[in-house]
C-alpha cells in the first residue's frame, strides 16, 4: 500500500533538511553530542551565524536537541533526536555518493564550461 504524499508539505520538509548546511550538521552529530565549536570546526565554510540559524531550525523541527549545562561559562551541546538519527541514516548514502563523485562532477563541469 502506498502512502499518500502531501507534496506541498513534503517540499517544505525537504527544503528544511536539504539546504546547504543541515545534512552536514546532522552528519557531524553522528557519533553523539557535540559542542558548537566542534561542529563549526568540522563543517568547512559555515559561518557562525549560519551555523546558529541551522542549529535553531533543526532544533525547532525536532531533528536535534540543545542541552545547556549551567556552569561558567555555560556548556551547550547538540545531539540528534530519534528522528534526527533516522534522517542521518537516510541521508548517509547521499552524502557518501557526493564525496565519491566530487572528481567526476568537477570534470563534468569543466567539460561543460569549455563548450563553445
Amino acid at each position: 500500500m502506498q502512502v499518500q504524499c502531501d507534496q506541498p508539505r513534503a517540499r517544505e520538509v525537504l527544503g528544511l533538511v536539504g539546504d546547504k548546511w543541515s545534512l552536514l550538521v546532522v552528519r557531524s552529530l553522528r557519533d553523539g553530542p557535540r559542542r558548537f565549536t566542534e561542529i563549526k570546526r568540522e563543517i568547512d565554510g559555515v559561518s557562525q551565524r549560519m551555523l546558529t540559524v541551522t542549529l535553531r531550525g533543526l532544533e525547532r523541527d525536532g531533528i536535534l536537541t540543545r542541552t545547556v549545562v549551567a556552569v561558567m561559562p555555560p556548556h551547550v551541546s547538540y545531539e540528534l533526536t530519534a528522528m534526527g538519527t533516522a534522517l542521518r541514516e537516510a541521508a548517509a548514502p547521499l552524502l557518501e555518493w557526493s564525496v565519491a563523485h566530487l572528481a567526476r562532477i568537477d570534470a563534468a563541469r569543466a567539460d561543460y564550461d569549455a563548450r563553445p
